[in-house]
């Protein structure tokens, strides 16, 4: 949650960063792509008209639904897609199969933002790269080695977190957004007439005179509005009024300027069209501008990459995922991670669509369909917490929501004409997320149903253990059982090899919620079972840091004697044999064997002392 010590002005920076870096370089590439997409002739009245459908999509996406309704909805002052979806399906849960629809819907928008996580990057940092063409044609041969470079070095430095760089990010997007707005204001000066477009006739004539160019060239637009999600993901992290004042005092306005200062440069020279962000400055300032426009994207790629992070732990949390390497890259910040599977596997796909699709341009077409089904599908959850949990009247509710969901419906139409062109890169990654996730959670599923039929009642193993209690040891056992009052196949297997029982022993589960924060009154829950033996269970919010003897050093106050130098922890390793049942397709069975083995050690996950671990492994068909 964000640091209610830190400064206003000082949030407000750190969000200028980390939540605006995105849209600040989208003017990199939506006139260009919205005028280089053939449809739209070139004349003085469609710059108006265009210019006018950009900054009223801003408006509209960015300033009222997003900034003024979205932000409202947090879940304990957290945002972002799992945050909603955690708070939505909680207002519904008399609903069981309307609550399970909503965390199927949720997850699959949460899956949607991997892919879009690797074309944002790619396309930004392409795209900021190409600037050297407007230098010299010399330099097109150099684009995309340089940008893979660039992109190589970005996530190399990932295993050294943000904090050393983190600091940067705030002053050089204000500098960055600074040029973009001396740069349209230079621009603008030559034709103030530009600034009528401000106007929302010029988009209602321009629609109204063009419809099916607007509904074609809406999949060039949405790429003004890049990164919007970030206002929300990032609610955590700043708060809901430094958020807004930067993007009403800084962003908005920078952006407003340079996308009105590219419409006065078509104006003047049509055929600035090629590029017309980099064609906006004087030759002698081509260089610095590339170079700041490539920091620029660095800064906006960094920010989507820790959210990959932070996004992947909340939905291994949830268990959604197999647990990962997780490392903290600093001592002070507990939400700084750097996880090497989710940080490679980004730079893997990423490098693929830089090879696949080669320029901005064509990256344009893979961009938009995702983003636009993530915005779709906030708006549909915003309707279930507007109306069921702050109660609003229903016709309020479907007014307000269903503006803005036949707005995000628009653009998800339009981007669908870009299926064939690149549109399916990123719901192939998507869509190969979204299966991971279903699987794992589905594999899961069968494999606590399979321990469940086996399990054995612990307290009346207890009780026929006392009748022929077996040797006692001094210090103490902590037994991870995956559900309550059932006996941990560790505790089985140690009786049977060891043939004895520990002084004291205690019976651990982890349990995760669909709340972002658990607080610690109510993170440990004991009972005593007789005979020095305890049932605790451990309870953490999606966005909690699992930590098991922290959270056991609680049973001191609680009136179990818990000493860490003298404890062992025995977890059970089970080994999946997969098996053709009715279940789930053989193949998925397979795949979530696979995963099972390769997850990271639970004891890693849970911050147990490597020295004091036991793992006693078993086999489980499913």
């Amino acid at each position: 949650m964000q640091n209610s010590k830190s400064s206003l002005p000082a949030l407000t920076l750190g969000a200028i960063g980390v939540v605006y870096g995105d849209i600040g370089t989208s003017v990199l590439y939506s006139v260009k792509e919205v005028f280089g997409s053939g449809h739209v002739p070139f004349t003085p009245a469609n710059v108006y008209g265009v210019l006018s459908v950009l900054f009223w999509t801003l408006t509209v996406i960015v300033s009222l639904k997003y900034v003024t309704l979205v932000l409202r909805a947090d879940n304990n002052g957290e945002g972002g897609l799992v945050a909603m979806l955690a708070l939505a399906s909680q207002t519904v849960k008399d609903k069981p199969r309307l609550s399970s629809t909503l965390f199927l819907v949720g997850m699959f928008g949460t899956s949607l933002f991997y892919g879009d996580g690797v074309i944002t990057p790619a396309i930004s940092v392409l795209s900021a790269v190409e600037g050297l063409e407007v230098i010299s044609p010399h330099f097109t041969k150099a684009v995309i080695p340089l940008t893979l470079v660039i992109l190589f070095l970005l996530f190399f430095v990932q295993k050294r977190g943000t904090a050393g760089i983190g600091k940067f990010f705030g002053p050089i997007t204000v500098t960055w957004f600074a040029c973009i707005a001396l740069l349209g204001i230079h621009q603008i000066v030559g034709h103030p007439e530009i600034l009528a477009a401000l106007s929302p006739h010029y988009a209602v004539g321009f629609i109204w005179t063009n419809p099916g160019t607007t509904f074609i060239i809406l999949g060039s637009v949405v790429l003004c509005v890049t990164g919007a999600e970030a206002l929300y993901a990032d609610l955590g992290h700043f708060g809901k009024k430094p958020i807004r004042l930067a993007w009403f005092s800084i962003a908005m306005p920078a952006l407003t300027l340079n996308y009105f200062g590219q419409g006065a440069l078509l104006l003047a020279d049509p055929d600035a069209v090629k590029n017309p962000f980099f064609m906006m400055a004087p030759a002698w300032a081509l260089l610095p501008l590339v170079i700041m426009a490539t920091m620029a994207t660095v800064i906006a790629s960094q920010a989507l990459i820790t959210g990959a992070f932070s996004v992947t732990r909340q939905v291994i949390q949830l268990g959604y995922f197999p647990r990962f390497e997780v490392r903290h890259t600093s001592v002070k910040e507990m939400g700084q991670i750097y996880m090497p599977l989710v940080n490679w596997g980004l730079f893997v796909a990423i490098v693929l669509a830089v090879l696949l699709f080669r320029s901005s341009g064509n990256l344009a077409a893979a961009y938009g369909i995702a983003v636009t089904l993530d915005m779709l599908i906030t708006t549909m959850l915003t309707f279930f917490v507007i109306r069921y949990r702050w109660n609003y009247p229903l016709a309020l509710c479907l007014l307000a929501t269903g503006f803005f969901f036949i707005v995000d419906m628009a653009f998800f139409a339009s981007n669908l004409l870009k299926l064939f062109e690149g549109g399916w890169f990123p719901l192939l990654i998507g869509g190969t997320v979204f299966t991971l996730m279903m699987t794992w959670r589905k594999g899961r599923e069968l494999l606590h149903r399979k321990l469940q039929a086996d399990a054995l009642d612990l307290r009346q193993f207890l009780e026929s253990t006392w009748r022929h209690p077996p040797t006692r040891v001094p210090g103490t056992a902590v037994f991870l059982s995956g559900e309550p009052g059932t006996v941990p196949h560790a505790l089985l297997h140690n009786l049977k090899h060891n043939k004895v029982l520990h002084e004291r022993n205690i019976f651990v589960t982890v349990r995760n919620h669909e709340v972002p924060w658990v607080g610690l009154d109510k993170r440990v829950e004991s009972e005593s079972l007789g005979g020095d033996c305890w049932e605790v269970i451990i309870n953490y919010g999606f966005k909690n840091e699992p930590d098991v003897p922290a959270a056991l050093a609680q049973l001191r106050t609680l009136g179990c004697t818990f000493e860490a130098m003298s404890t062992s922890y025995f977890l059970s390793r089970d080994v999946i044999i997969p098996r053709m049942n009715n279940s789930m397709a053989h193949w998925r069975e397979k795949l979530f064997a696979q995963m099972h083995k390769n997850a990271s050690r639970v004891s890693d996950f849970l911050h147990l002392p490597s020295n004091s671990v036991v793992e006693l492994g078993s086999k489980i068909e499913l």
